[in-house]
């Protein structure tokens, strides 16, 4: 054989080999085949932690790897953002999004990254309704009662919140916007903090997240003028919505994650489908139930298509009420 051609033979054989035997890149439909992470950009305890461990654990038992949750707080949810951003497309590293994400894109005038452009969008969890508390000591018994006095007072009204770019904030500044109010904000760091300053009377309304609040009403230690979102709650089902004396008003709190973007449609699928079977479970229904939240289910357009509203609607608020971080 002429030795050339032998040579060449030989050399393709061994390339082939190394082929055969060296270990092949995992593709995305073996995904995952190590531990995940999940970013959560805010304290633990609070309902993006929570909902991030509880999806978490299915996700880990479903697919036979840790998902593990990193707080990662700081900056309203923006340094753990990202970090999640900046991470590798393969679906190891995710981000539980929720509000803040949509309303920083305007709140703040210089970010490292574009929350709309640079995640891809993998599945909704939760949307937890707000109540629109007051302090008994304010002369309103409804909510038209509440915008007439305040109206009369303007300034004088004190509006607590859980912080500057929160959900519970913008929900407020929603309202003053649609109704024209005029309440000063008073930003906690939290809103344990600004439902004790509430009960105390140092504050006269806060747009508070659902849970937890429920006792508070039905002890008559605070009154309940109405529910954010479109429909009633069952825990308050005397309480009326928002929308019921002010029209168009809808506000929540949501959660979903997201991935960096560029990560392969089938790991965002993959992924969608065990958090779709994650809330429409029984068990998971109740757990999540137990943070406020009603189901969100629906395919990552979906939840992209929420975000792109949300962030939207909240700039239009942002830019309205003149807001900047606080």
């Amino acid at each position: 054989m002429n030795f050339w051609l032998r040579r060449n033979i030989l050399t393709l054989a061994g390339a082939l080999l190394a082929i055969a035997v060296s270990p092949q890149p995992a593709s995305a439909l073996d995904y995952p085949t190590r531990p995940a992470k999940i970013v959560a950009g805010f304290s633990a305890g609070g309902g993006v932690d929570i909902t991030a461990r509880l999806i978490g654990q299915w996700l880990a038992d479903r697919f036979g790897q840790p998902f593990v949750v990193e707080n990662r707080t700081g900056a309203a949810g923006n340094i753990g953002t990202e970090a999640v951003v900046n991470a590798a497309p393969d679906g190891y590293t995710l981000l539980l999004a929720t509000v803040p994400n949509a309303v920083n894109a305007s709140l703040y005038e210089k970010l490292n990254f574009n929350f709309v452009r640079d995640i891809a969008p993998v599945a909704g969890v939760i949307r937890v309704p707000m109540v629109v508390l007051v302090n008994p000591a304010v002369p309103a018994q409804t909510l038209a009662e509440f915008i007439a006095y305040a109206k009369a007072n303007p300034g004088k009204v004190n509006m607590a919140s859980a912080g500057s770019g929160s959900a519970p904030h913008m929900a407020g500044e929603l309202f003053k916007m649609m109704t024209g109010v005029d309440m000063v904000h008073v930003p906690y760091r939290g809103q344990g903090p600004a439902l004790t300053d509430l009960l105390g009377g140092q504050v006269q309304i806060l747009f508070a997240a659902a849970p937890g609040t429920a006792d508070h009403v039905k002890t008559g230690k605070l009154r309940a003028l109405a529910v954010t979102t479109a429909t009633r709650m069952p825990d308050l089902p005397n309480v009326p919505t928002v929308a019921d004396t002010v029209a168009g008003y809808e506000a929540s709190q949501w959660y979903g994650f997201a991935a960096p973007k560029n990560t392969p449609a089938e790991i965002v699928d993959k992924l969608n489908k065990e958090i779709n079977a994650a809330i429409a479970d029984p068990g998971m229904k109740a757990k999540l139930a137990a943070i406020g939240g009603d189901p969100m289910p629906g395919p990552p357009a979906d939840f992209g298509k929420l975000i792109a509203d949300e962030t939207e609607k909240w700039g239009k608020v942002v830019r309205a009420g003149g807001l900047k971080p606080e």
